[in-house]
């Protein structure tokens, strides 16, 4: 899964070798510095290719260079999306005709591909694609250690408190809750590992190849990937006896519902969702209800003060205090 060329390790070899040749060659001519940091490929068809780095993004020219203005950049041809297609699904579209209608692939390494084209409902009600024009490819990272900020804030002695983490989107939700799930299933000093269970809806968390995770998520985690939240917390519930229950991005009601059931239980849940903070979470008609019925003892909210991912404030709704005097990272 990795390449060496001229020094630098390339992780997402797997998502390489989901592209066009030409693509291939444009993409390993972009510098390291942008390489390192790279977060998404995205191609539409008749439009400027494009990736994005660092917290910006930019267009990709024919000879590797990047430009920021998409006069100079390759424009993507419907060639390009059909071979991308083929090769996403291993030339057997029909075989991944219901991942398709999920709205992306996961390939070997967790990598997510994200579609997006025209749609068609059929006879049964089914909507499906009728022509896939655009993708986008996110490069996940696994980063060890990334939960460390939080940990303090989440775990006092053995006790693991309910927790919802807020953020904007590409701030990091994920890659936390990973290594979170990763240093409660595994342990730390201080602190004896407890079965985990995952809910993985987007396969993103665990990026699941074929129901094996991807990523390192822990020696006593369980996962459902590919299953609806509120569905696979109950399924957690009835089946796999969990200590804690970690999933990602909460937003309809019966999401709440599961939720209440887990604790009803006496199972953790740690989940995430999209927010600027708490009082735009409290704006907001799910997430207020959670709020209202004290639900979550610990607020994390994620941002880029400090760089992406920066933990910006942590709350104490148990003593209703705030834990952080400065943002860290």
């Amino acid at each position: 899964m990795k390449q060496k060329t001229d020094g630098l390790e390339y992780y997402f070899q797997p998502v390489l070798d989901a592209l066009p040749d030409n693509f291939r060659k444009m993409i390993m001519s972009v510098s390291k510095e942008i390489l390192r940091e790279l977060e998404e490929i995205r191609v539409r068809q008749g439009r400027p290719l494009m990736v994005y780095s660092r917290g910006r993004d930019y267009f990709l020219c024919p000879d590797g260079s990047v430009s920021r203005y998409p006069k100079k950049a390759y424009v993507v041809t419907d060639q390009d999306a059909r071979c991308i297609l083929e090769l996403i699904s291993d030339y057997s579209i029909y075989a991944f005709e219901e991942e398709l209608a999920s709205g992306y692939i996961t390939l070997q390494g967790g990598y997510r591909v994200g579609i997006s084209g025209k749609m068609t409902s059929g006879k049964d009600g089914i909507i499906r694609f009728q022509h896939i024009t655009s993708f986008n490819f996110r490069i996940a990272r696994e980063i060890r250690n990334a939960s460390n900020k939080i940990i303090p804030y989440v775990v006092k002695g053995n006790r693991i408190f309910h927790t919802l983490i807020l953020s904007p989107p590409q701030m990091g939700k994920t890659t936390l809750i990973r290594d979170l799930a990763r240093q409660l299933s595994n342990g730390f000093p201080g602190f004896s590992g407890v079965k985990v269970g995952i809910v993985d809806e987007r396969s993103e968390i665990a990026g699941c190849y074929q129901g094996i995770p991807q990523n390192d998520v822990g020696v006593r985690t369980d996962i459902l990937d590919g299953c609806p939240k509120a569905t696979g917390i109950i399924m957690l519930i009835r089946s796999m006896s969990p200590d804690v229950i970690i999933t990602d991005e909460i937003g309809k009601p019966m999401d709440v519902m599961a939720i209440e059931d887990a604790l009803n239980a006496g199972i953790t849940i740690i989940t995430t969702a999209h927010s600027h903070g708490l009082e735009d979470a409290q704006r907001r008609p799910i997430l207020r209800s959670l709020l209202e019925n004290n639900v979550f003892q610990r607020i994390m909210v994620l941002g880029n003060s400090l760089g992406t991912g920066t933990l910006e404030k942590a709350y104490d709704l148990i003593e209703g205090k705030e834990l952080l005097d400065r943002p860290i990272r």
